[in-house]
This record gives C-alpha cells, structure tokens and sequence, in this order.
C-alpha cells in the first residue's frame, strides 16, 4: 500500500476541523455518528486519527464533514503555503 502525504501531512483539514467542531460543541462521537447516517463508514477513532493528521480524508468524506458542520470546503482546508 503506497503511503500518501503532502510535506509530511495527511491531510490539510486536521487543525480546522478540529476547531471548527468544537466551535459548534459537536463531539468527534456525535460527528462520526452523524456521518453515519449519510452512509459514510467512519466511528470515532477515525475522527481522532484525521484530527492527528493520521489518516487521509476522502472527497466525499470532506463533502459529508462541510454539510454536518454547515460550512464550505474551503473552511475546512489550509491555505498549502501555511
């Protein structure tokens, strides 16, 4: 399996979601659990793991987390200069 990373991240959307869900006091339970429900296969660790920056995000998994937290992809992602 190829290991996928952008200058040494995971992902680019760790830091803010990990803002942007507490800003709106929903748990990492409560957003895997909401994800759930639009059929995305995703518990808490996986949540915790993507707010390491441990594991990837999936387009159609970004899509999910910008419609739960009621806010726009790039909301969610960092700016690659930063």
């Amino acid at each position: 399996m190829k290991i996928i990373k952008f200058r040494e991240h995971k992902n680019i959307i760790s830091d803010k979601l990990i803002q942007i869900r507490e800003q709106k006091q929903i748990s990492q339970q409560n957003l895997a659990a909401k994800m759930q429900t639009m059929g995305v296969s995703i518990d808490q660790q996986a949540i915790s793991k993507i707010e390491l920056d441990k594991r990837i995000v999936t387009d159609y998994e970004l899509m999910c987390l910008c419609k739960i937290l009621n806010v726009e992809a790039k909301d969610l992602t960092l700016n690659i200069n930063e």
